[in-house]
């Protein structure tokens, strides 16, 4: 099958409601990423030293020796920052979640310590602070697994939800497979939390951020002062906020790394922001387990036809009778490029259109032909297909009067007999006084207008019947 695997539409234009806790507009998300002793080192056994987000402009790998003045920048993070952000969310009373790279947290038991006396999330970043690009498979699968493993015995409970960050293309797969997390968040694509099949499994995502993040101090273009900072994070908040009193409510993660916001100048934009927040009666600060949990319950995952998964049999028998009689348009569709936009109305809608515009004439010709009359005989005897009695009877065409049923004979006898097709209109747009006005008015056109008209009348009535089978 020729599918393609990226997802162009998520939501779309409809997301659902997040129904937050006490009708917050806005769930507003810290995470406190402690990478600190779990970043490439030779002395953790890495080829070169870290070149990473830290405040030295350039930095390179220094490969084979240690990079000292990049291992005190990681350590400012351990010994200062961390505090200095410890006290800011204790004290405003703000959980964070912690991504805990597992062997940085094994190199810092009091500030695990500390974490969890705050009641704070510990999530697993990963074994060690490395780049997985290039990693071969079975080795990221065996990195995982010691992840846990060490993650658990260090903090004496395996992490729920896991983010990599440095990640491959098999990262979620992998993590997915594993079978034991809540979430993954190795994703930036959505301002909500979404379940995605992977393996056969419904898996949670919780989407990250890169740009409400402090990463941004180390980045260019990036944030050079602490009220840059707080600057951007406000305009993002009075953004999500103004959208939940609008009736969508979302989520705003921020991003945060002790050696970077962990400093004075930068701490200070924060804190600003907290503070801003705290102003606001109706904003939920939650770690992401909370996220999590409150997710599952009112937005469990939901079961229904998935196109672009589907056999090219079962395919085309739940979709073959969406052109009327045309099964050969189904089957031509099941060919195309389909992805996750495929999966929704719309986007099936538009890969059948396809299938059918590039079609012959003749082809065209015998999906009109394939229409039965509106009002006509096979309605009377009632050997319509499903689909076409539900949508004349949804327009009144199943309780005619005498004088509005033999004018409805007259007219699809006279346009039949001058365009070689049935007169066709999609009847869910219409009631029955607008269908007669139509069918008047469209019998004096002549017959290439008319047939272009008709096909797109086709693809209109293809789309109405996607709404009822993909829910």
């Amino acid at each position: 099958m020729n599918r393609y695997p990226r997802d162009m539409i998520g939501y779309g234009p409809t997301p659902p409601d997040p129904q937050w806790p006490d009708g917050a507009k806005v769930a507003v998300q810290f995470v406190l990423n402690y990478e600190e002793g779990g970043e490439n080192c030779v002395l953790h056994g890495d080829a070169g030293s870290e070149a990473f987000l830290s405040d030295i402009a350039g930095a390179a790998p220094w490969h084979g020796q240690r990079h000292w003045n990049m291992e005190s920048i990681y350590e400012y993070g351990a010994r200062a920052g961390f505090w200095r952000l410890h006290r800011m969310f204790t004290g405003a009373d703000i959980p964070v979640t912690i991504y805990g790279v597992a062997t940085a947290l094994a190199r810092s038991p009091e500030q695990v310590e500390a974490m969890q006396d705050a009641g704070w999330e510990i999530a697993s970043h990963g074994l060690k602070w490395v780049e997985h690009k290039d990693m071969p498979e079975e080795e990221e699968r065996a990195a995982i697994a010691e992840a846990v493993r060490l993650h658990t015995e260090v903090t004496g409970e395996r992490p729920r939800g896991w983010y990599t960050g440095r990640c491959s293309v098999n990262t979620v797969r992998l993590v997915a497979e594993e079978g034991g997390f809540d979430y993954i968040s190795d994703t930036y694509d959505d301002d909500l939390p979404y379940w995605a099949q992977i393996s056969g499994r419904d898996q949670l995502i919780i989407p990250y951020t890169l740009e409400a993040n402090d990463m941004r101090f180390a980045t260019a273009p990036g944030y050079i002062t602490g009220e840059q900072f707080f600057s951007y994070l406000k305009d993002a908040f009075d953004t999500l906020y103004a959208e939940g009193q609008a009736g969508h409510p979302a989520m705003m993660s921020i991003g945060l790394h002790c050696r970077l916001i962990g400093r004075p100048g930068k701490a200070a934009g924060l804190q600003r922001f907290i503070e801003y927040i705290k102003g606001f009666d109706d904003v939920w600060c939650p770690r992401r387990i909370d996220i999590a949990e409150h997710w599952a319950k009112v937005n469990p995952p939901k079961s229904g036809l998935k196109p672009s998964q589907m056999a090219q049999s079962d395919f085309v028998a739940a979709f073959g009778g969406i052109y009327e009689h045309s099964h050969w348009v189904a089957e031509r569709a099941f060919d195309l490029e389909l992805g996750r936009a495929h999966d929704r109305p719309a986007g099936l809608a538009n890969a059948m259109a396809r299938a059918f515009r590039s079609a012959s004439d003749d082809e065209r010709l015998s999906v009109l032909r394939a229409h039965p009359d509106l009002a006509g005989k096979l309605a009377a005897a009632k050997r319509l297909t499903e689909a076409s009695t539900s949508e004349q009877a949804s327009a009144g065409l199943d309780a005619l009067t005498d004088d509005e049923r033999a004018r409805f004979t007259e007219l699809n006898n006279a346009y039949t007999d001058k365009h070689g097709f049935p007169f066709i209109i999609a009847v869910r747009d219409h009631d029955k006084a607008s269908i007669l006005a139509a069918f008047e008015r469209r019998i004096n056109n002549d017959t290439q207008t008319e047939m272009a008209e008709a096909c797109k009348q086709v693809e209109r009535i293809a789309r109405l019947r996607l709404n009822e089978v993909l829910l």
